[in-house]
């Protein structure tokens, strides 16, 4: 009925996402007390330049990924080719941010006369962004600006979600890998003594895994999968008849 207000969200899940956010507002905070506290802070073009990589990574690649995919869960009314584009100007944010943060080491690095690409963190970090940039394409591609069949996208879907969730994986993974590598570089000495940089540094990769599964529960309750609309479904329907040659009011179950 016209006026009729939206659907309740289904039981719990406002909750669980509003935890969600907690957390990142906290990983984020935890990050910059980090980096403030002990690092010196964050400057540009300076000795304290590498610092905005992990401040970077963590609000692009963690923080505002995991917002992105929790797109579709929090705007369940909304029209789709909306929730579609905030999902892909979310990924997009991410992606120039967690740039920011790779500029970031390498021209710390080559101001200090560091190697570059020579650890697992590295490795893992580059490859990581690399997909999750094919990735956007690919799904702005596909959906946002869709070129492709609609059979094709919907072959595609599923691939799709697939690889949005490794990737956030293997983002949380890449930021563990490097706040440990940062701290046996920095604190080597120290870190097994229970110093405070190396117990807050612990808590943020503890606080990154916690929002990981949040974020990732959230994504995988059946129940909570955002409903199709009713012109949406409308759509599926004309789309089915034409292809497969159904009557729209019989012929299938």
């Amino acid at each position: 009925m016209d006026g009729a207000p939206p659907p309740a969200s289904p039981s719990g899940l406002s909750v669980y996402v509003a935890v969600s956010q907690l957390l990142g507002v906290t990983l984020l905070a935890t990050t910059g007390a980090w980096l403030g506290r002990y690092r010196g802070g964050v400057a540009w073009h300076s000795p304290l330049q590498f610092n905005a990589h992990p401040l970077c990574m963590v609000l692009g690649m963690v923080f505002l990924q995991g917002d992105a995919l929790l797109v579709y869960r929090v705007f369940r009314h909304e029209a789709k080719r909306s929730t579609r584009a905030l999902h892909a100007l979310l990924h997009g944010l991410a992606l120039l941010i967690a740039l920011l943060g790779i500029i970031a080491v390498f021209e710390s690095h080559r101001a200090k006369g560091i190697s570059d690409m020579y650890s697992l963190h590295s490795w893992c970090g580059m490859a990581t962004f690399v997909l999750y940039l094919l990735q956007w394409f690919l799904g702005c591609g596909f959906f946002l600006f869709p070129r492709a069949s609609i059979s094709l996208r919907g072959w595609y879907k599923p691939q799709h979600i697939f690889f949005g969730i490794t990737l956030f994986i293997l983002s949380i993974t890449s930021c563990l890998l490097g706040i440990t590598e940062m701290l046996l570089f920095k604190i080597s000495d120290s870190y097994s003594h229970f110093v405070p940089e190396g117990i807050l540094a612990n808590t943020l990769g503890v606080l990154l895994v916690a929002f990981g599964l949040v974020v990732g529960y959230v994504l995988t309750r059946e129940e909570w999968k955002r409903p199709p609309l009713a012109e949406e479904l409308a759509l599926s329907m004309d789309f089915k008849t034409l292809t497969e040659g159904e009557s729209p009011g019989g012929g299938s179950q």
